[in-house]
């Protein structure tokens, strides 16, 4: 996967090459041997003051979220800016964006695994964290949604004292088993994949209790042929079972539009449309948390140019696909021959909502053009701020997909406007300090790269050849062939 590059100066006086070029046979030439491997990466584990910094701003993001939504309980949702008929908005934008982002991380990982994608050894277990965490904020939205949030149980399939069952013709419901199915593969895909390092962990600590949970949670591993035998072979399985239900479940999350009969919403393109969304906006991601974690916690011996250079060609492969997704609406929409449907489309581009969609075609679609260039690809700077307006764009092509359609339906009577408040925009700010409040918790406790997988791709070290000395070679006198006759 990686491409030709330039060729660099060797680094340091200790005949190394440069981190970020790769040899033949050699995908890590600074690292040396094993022990610099674990050494590390396991001294990213070590809280500092960057990070607790981080976490304070992290921790400050969520109490403001939190104390929003306490003001919107008291106060009801019409400080959200809801009005009839647009009752779909931010939150429900952010639950699908943050779906997205999960179900993204774990396709990534399981299709990379599959495929033996060399570039995808340094940077999954991000992707794998970020969609356990992803998952678990999407989860909030459709609670903070509700007026009555304590009421959120009567969504749930399980007989009770009301006599009243869920509507499941609804995708509502529908969604509450695809992303808890989901959320319950995607820890296990990443608890599995954690075992041989918490091991690590488990024999490197020397806090007592820390060791002990660890030995816990290590299951006894203990680095033997038929551990790691039965390892791979499970691990494969869940990266097989994984793929399929990422799809699936993500095709689920976009029957709660394309099952509607709204103008914008019903149309089949939806659950491959969403798919290639989700893996486009995760990539976004995983550069957004992996460049800086690169850089402060000294991972760029890990992290080459090489790996990002492969993610981004995955980046650009995907947002092409989205590009065309979105051509394809247009074209649907015109080739439909609807009047409600044409003028519907024509508002959305040239009318009242033109400022979101083009946001979103701009940062979707031409800006991820920009990595045609192979300089710009190996450019982290470059890579991050375009990770930045990726998730921006994605997060309003989710806003362009809902309120649009719902200002805008069939009567004319009924089409209205929307305007975000203080609110939603706090509980959406929220919602990011929840998430990466929970992934710097993890980067603290747990290696953030995967310190087993790493090794080997490492080349082992080799005994030096045995040399014979030529009176060790001669054979004694009074020996056969030695002696005199």
């Amino acid at each position: 996967m990686a491409t030709s590059a330039p060729p660099y100066p060797v680094a340091g006086g200790d005949g190394m090459p440069h981190p970020n070029v790769a040899s033949a046979g050699r995908r890590l030439p600074a690292v040396k041997d094993y022990e610099q491997v674990t050494r590390e990466i396991m001294g990213t584990l070590h809280p500092t003051l960057a990070w607790f910094i981080g976490l304070g701003i992290a921790i400050a993001f969520l109490l403001l979220g939190v104390a929003s939504w306490m003001y919107q309980i008291h106060e009801g949702l019409g400080v959200a800016g809801y009005h009839p008929p647009v009752m779909w908005a931010v939150y429900i934008v952010s639950f699908v964006f943050w779906v997205g982002i999960g179900h993204a991380g774990t396709l990534i990982s399981a299709i990379l695994y599959l495929f033996r994608a060399g570039f995808r050894t340094t940077i999954y277990r991000t992707a794998e964290v970020m969609t356990v965490f992803a998952v678990m904020t999407a989860g909030l939205f459709p609670v903070l949604h509700l007026g009555r949030p304590w009421k959120f149980f009567w969504l749930i399939p399980y007989p009770h004292w009301r006599w009243i069952w869920p509507q499941f013709k609804s995708p509502l419901v529908w969604d509450v088993f695809a992303v808890l199915t989901y959320l319950t593969i995607s820890a296990t895909f990443l608890y599995v994949g954690l075992l041989p390092d918490i091991a690590v962990l488990r024999d490197h600590d020397r806090n007592p209790i820390r060791k002990k949970i660890f030995g816990a949670l290590s299951l006894g591993w203990r680095n033997s042929d038929r551990e790691w035998r039965h390892f791979a072979r499970a691990y494969l399985f869940l990266a097989a079972l994984a793929t399929p239900l990422v799809l699936s479940v993500h095709s689920v999350v976009s029957f709660d539009f394309a099952m509607a009969n709204t103008p914008g919403w019903h149309a089949t393109i939806f659950p491959p449309y969403f798919v290639a969304g989700a893996i486009f906006s995760g990539m976004g991601m995983v550069f957004t948390i992996i460049i800086p974690l690169r850089k402060w916690f000294g991972l760029k011996r890990y992290v080459t140019l090489n790996d990002l250079d492969a993610g981004a060609k995955l980046c650009l492969f995907t947002s092409m696909v989205v590009g065309l997704a979105y051509l394809s609406e247009f074209y649907v929409g015109w080739y439909s021959g609807s009047a409600i449907e044409k003028e519907y489309w024509w508002n959305r581009v040239f009318g009242q909502w033109w400022w979101a969609a083009w946001i979103m075609l701009i940062c979707n679609g031409v800006l991820p053009l920009s990595l045609f260039w192979q300089n710009l690809r190996r450019n982290t700077t470059w890579l991050f701020i375009l990770s930045l307006f990726i998730n921006l764009g994605m997060w309003f092509e989710r806003f362009v997909i809902i309120v649009p359609s719902l200002s805008h339906e069939f009567e004319p009577w009924q089409w209205a406007g929307y305007q975000a408040t203080w609110v939603d925009i706090a509980i959406l700010s929220g919602s990011f300090g929840w998430f990466f409040m929970w992934f710097l918790l993890f980067v603290k406790q747990l290696p953030i790269m995967a310190i087993s997988e790493i090794k080997e791709i490492v080349p082992p070290k080799r005994r030096p050849p045995q040399t014979r000395s030529p009176v060790a070679a001669r054979p004694a006198l009074g020996t056969a062939g030695g002696g005199d006759d």
